[in-house]
């Protein structure tokens, strides 16, 4: 069990630990079973190139999913994610890795909710940010 933040110990601008995946279209099939997505867009080479892509693309909802486990193994089990969203601005093929990041944009109270707003990110290894998003956690308090 690693450690966990509390809500006292993050401010604007912590970064939330990132989180390196390495996509493979073995793990694009089995995506594809799991969400019912199968675009061959996503599987199969030959027909992704017959549309103008370069080969196959991730799916834009499993990127979506690399940010959520970002933010849930930051928070641990007694942190919630309350909201997540994220744009599709680009298109990421597997077999090259992809770094996860956040920072905190603000912390603040509601409805006895301590919560942490947060910028997050999908990024190659150029650098660019082709999924931007957002999310917002519940952190657990020292008094308790």
């Amino acid at each position: 069990m690693g450690s966990y933040p509390y809500w006292e110990d993050v401010e604007e601008g912590t970064e939330v630990p990132s989180l390196v995946k390495h996509p493979t279209t073995r793990q694009l099939v089995r995506y594809a079973g799991v969400s019912g997505d199968f675009y061959e867009i996503h599987y199969d080479k030959d027909f992704a190139q017959s549309t103008g892509l370069p080969g196959v693309i991730l799916h834009g909802a499993l990127k979506s999913a690399f940010l959520a486990q970002l933010l849930t193994d930051w928070i641990g089990p007694q942190g919630t994610l309350r909201k997540l969203g994220c744009q599709y601005r680009g298109m990421d093929q597997p077999g090259a890795p992809l770094t996860c990041k956040g920072v905190v944009t603000k912390k603040y109270v509601a409805n006895g909710e301590h919560l942490v707003d947060c910028e997050v990110w999908v990024e190659d290894e150029k650098g660019q940010k082709f999924t931007p998003g957002w999310a917002t956690v519940v952190l657990p308090t020292r008094a308790g």
